[in-house]
């Protein structure tokens, strides 16, 4: 396994990004990994590392490099409901700057860059994000649909953008949704907007999961919901890059 610590050139400067790769000189399809809103930091770097392994170039963004490198804001080890009124106080102003036309503008960048990697194949790519980079990762699927093969979110806000973008959807998917971050109408309506879009799709709400429910440094960690994001992750990728 490798992995480097990357910088990609934007239309807004240069995003440093983590990478993990099988170390075997062969090329393998590339996913682009948004992270949740506290960005990069050990548990991402492991969990990029883990679907790595699978056989997968992975990819993680600082998706907010205009306010500065990896760590953008300090983060304690351990995440706990004690420090999020100061941690978010920090990161929401940059979450509400991070628009959908710098979301966009991003996509293409991460994405052509994920296109030079020697490392990566050349075919289509699968895009997840988690919690806030599920919004990011669902907004790159729809705006690439030749590119996009495969879409995976976790506790995200995928629906913000309205169901209407939703329905305009390619790539087979799967939404993993925290038990407190939607009521079943509105989750309805994401399955009836991906209905429509006449993708193949799971998308479902995690019992007994809070919002984060995939990160072991937060409170929300929930070690079974985790292993069934695997379970459903893995099958996803694999069938929609063997294809590709």
């Amino acid at each position: 396994m490798r992995t480097e610590t990357l910088h990609i050139p934007t239309e807004d400067g240069r995003a440093d990004a983590f990478a993990a790769f099988p170390d075997d000189g062969e090329r393998h399809p590339g996913v682009l990994m948004y992270p949740d809103g506290f960005g990069i930091r050990p548990v991402l770097r492991d969990m990029a590392c883990e679907l790595a392994r699978h056989g997968y170039y992975v990819l993680v963004p600082n998706i907010f490099y205009r306010n500065g490198p990896t760590p953008v804001i300090e983060l304690p080890e351990h995440i706990g409901e004690e420090d999020r009124p100061a941690v978010f106080a920090q990161l929401m102003p940059l979450i509400e700057a991070h628009t959908a036309e710098r979301t966009l503008r991003d996509a293409d960048a991460y994405l052509g860059f994920l296109a030079s990697r020697p490392e990566a194949g050349a075919g289509p790519v699968a895009v997840t994000g988690y919690c806030i980079g599920g919004l990011l990762a669902t907004r790159t699927a729809v705006a690439h649909p030749g590119r996009v093969a495969a879409v995976a979110a976790f506790h995200g806000p995928v629906g913000a953008d309205g169901t209407d973008s939703l329905a305009k959807l390619t790539a087979e998917v799967h939404f993993g949704h925290a038990e407190g971050d939607l009521t079943p109408e509105a989750l309805d309506g994401i399955n009836q907007a991906l209905d429509t879009a006449g993708v193949g799709y799971t998308s479902e709400i995690y019992p007994g999961t809070a919002h984060g429910f995939t990160m072991s440094d937060t409170d929300a960690f929930d070690a079974r919901a985790l292993q069934h994001h695997w379970d459903r992750l893995l099958p996803l990728l694999g069938g929609a890059l063997s294809r590709s």
